[in-house]
């Protein structure tokens, strides 16, 4: 058992660095296609007002909670492990 709690806490500190890594590069993706999207179209008003409303609207959207897969899904999966491996 305590096996299994230490291959937890490390799985959780890679896996909180592997989605920091995915959340900045969205964010970034995003940032970067919203000032090309400005760019092209010379849109109404401020290019950083633009920017900051789009990403105001990119914290809110389905993507950026997605993102938590990556906590989910590894460690469902090495639950599921244990499980078949001890108890089925």
């Amino acid at each position: 058992m305590l096996a299994l709690l230490r291959l937890l806490a490390i799985c959780f500190v890679a896996l909180t660095v592997v989605y920091v890594a995915l959340s900045l590069w969205s964010r970034g993706v995003r940032r970067r296609r919203l000032e090309r999207d400005w760019d092209e179209a010379r849109g109404p008003g401020d290019r950083d007002t633009f920017v900051a409303e789009g990403l105001r609207t990119y914290d809110h959207s389905l993507r950026r909670k997605l993102i938590l897969g990556v906590y989910l899904l590894p460690l469902c999966l090495i639950g599921l492990i244990v499980y078949l491996t001890n108890f089925h």
